[in-house]
């Protein structure tokens, strides 16, 4: 018997993925926003395609501003197009 594949949908594109390949973002107990590279973390997660493109129609669409019910300054995308930066250069 197959297991059951836990799905996400992106808060950029919409598509419906599978949770393994896809990023999670987090929203910790102190408010902060940070990539969640394992899904383990505690907090609120939003989950985002693996790729620039899907962050930056995010970013437009306020995707993440919707998912966490607050507003999400120029400096928290940046830092996390830094961190997707590094993570695809692994």
């Amino acid at each position: 018997m197959n297991k059951k594949v836990p799905m996400r949908q992106c808060v950029g594109c919409g598509d419906m993925k599978g949770k393994k390949e896809m990023m999670r973002v987090l929203k910790t107990a102190e408010g902060d926003i940070v990539l969640d590279v394992t899904g383990k973390k505690n907090g609120r997660g939003a989950y985002l395609c693996k790729s620039m493109e899907c962050l930056k129609k995010a970013r437009k669409g306020k995707g993440l501003e919707r998912s966490f019910k607050m507003n999400i300054p120029n400096e928290v995308y940046d830092s996390l197009e830094r961190e997707f930066e590094e993570f695809e250069a692994e």
